[in-house]
């Protein structure tokens, strides 16, 4: 049966106990339309459910592929392996409660990790993906089932990247932060696009987040999946003062950002981050003076990175020509009181 069947009996036989019970209402809850195209939307559960269908997919391919190829599948300790040199997830941790945890201790493990010999420790052994599933098979005390690889660092981390890509759980944050840890590690941009699978355009622009956006304050918030692409990048666009990033570093010791979810606690600091700071609106308030024979009047509206300056005189036009032919010396003039403080 197909993954497409699968999900449309589940959602068939939802209906079909829903009509049973007489509770049409409740099922349209739970199937709400877009107020905007009138389309249902798949609820929540419906919604993990084809998530949970992507990911056997993507698994199931993944062990194809390796058997087909003649890898054989060994037992290890998992406490002889490391996660990756780079990480790519905001949380390893797992709890009994865990649907993974839950479903390796019913079924066991279904799919094998891939791993490497650790480059510097002999006897041990490095993760290229499948970091939840160690996590879950740790806590439950069993030996791993895993494909040890030959793989130099960039062909790990093309893995680990290609792998997470497939099965679609990584957050935007988190991809962003696995793209700037490799351009920091000192991995090629193409190397960073295959592990993605992006474009150089998209992958500035997760770069760019990464660096914009403090990296204590984005683990604070944790991987915030509903968040998105766009909102994240309306946050790194907003934290340009750090009077904003103060603020929101400060709101996160607070007990009511605690006791948010990660999407929650981030929908919390981007409404932080779009009030301006005090500095800003003071710099925003244009200053307006005039000359000691009032022939001329001054408007100055500053911003962070803007200075806006107008002029009303019945000269105007004459003094702003002669004020601009002057404008490299008084820019020099004042780089020299700068360097003299």
């Amino acid at each position: 049966m197909t993954r497409k069947n699968i999900l449309a009996d589940l959602i068939a036989a939802t209906a079909h106990e829903a009509a049973q019970e007489g509770d049409k209402e409740k099922l349209a809850m739970a199937n709400p339309p877009n107020p905007q195209t009138g389309a249902r939307v798949l609820s929540g559960p419906v919604r993990t459910m084809g998530l949970a269908l992507d990911r056997i997919d993507s698994e199931t391919k993944a062990l194809h592929d390796a058997l087909a190829s003649g890898e054989k599948v060994v037992e290890l300790d998992p406490n002889l392996i490391d996660i990756s040199f780079v990480r790519d997830r905001l949380d390893f941790e797992l709890s009994s409660k865990d649907d993974l945890v839950q479903s390796i201790e019913a079924n066991g493990q279904e799919v094998p990790i891939l791993v490497r010999q650790h480059p510097k420790k002999a006897e041990r052994f490095q993760v290229a993906y499948g970091h939840r599933r160690l996590a879950a098979i740790k806590l439950l005390n069993r030996r791993v089932k895993a494909i040890v690889r030959p793989l130099t660092d960039a062909e790990l981390v093309i893995a680990q990247g290609v792998e997470n890509n497939a099965r679609k759980d990584l957050s935007y944050i988190e991809k962003a932060l696995f793209a700037h840890s490799l351009e920091e590690g000192g991995f090629t941009r193409d190397i960073i696009c295959q592990a993605l699978t992006t474009d150089k355009g998209e992958l500035s622009k997760l770069i760019s987040v990464a660096k914009r956006i403090p990296d204590d304050l984005v683990r604070l918030i944790g991987p915030a999946p509903a968040a998105g692409r766009r909102r994240w990048l309306d946050l790194a666009e907003k934290l340009i003062d750090d009077d904003l990033i103060k603020i929101a570093l400060d709101l996160t010791k607070t007990d009511r950002f605690k006791e948010l979810n990660t999407d929650d606690r981030f929908v919390l600091v981007l409404q932080t981050a779009s009030k301006k700071s005090p500095r800003i609106m003071e710099a925003s308030k244009a200053k307006v003076w005039t000359t000691a024979d009032s022939s001329v009047g001054f408007s100055m509206k500053k911003s962070i990175k803007q200075v806006d300056l107008t002029f009303k005189s019945a000269d105007a036009g004459e003094f702003g020509e002669w004020l601009s032919e002057k404008l490299e010396q008084l820019h020099s003039e004042f780089k020299q009181t700068k360097s003299g403080d």
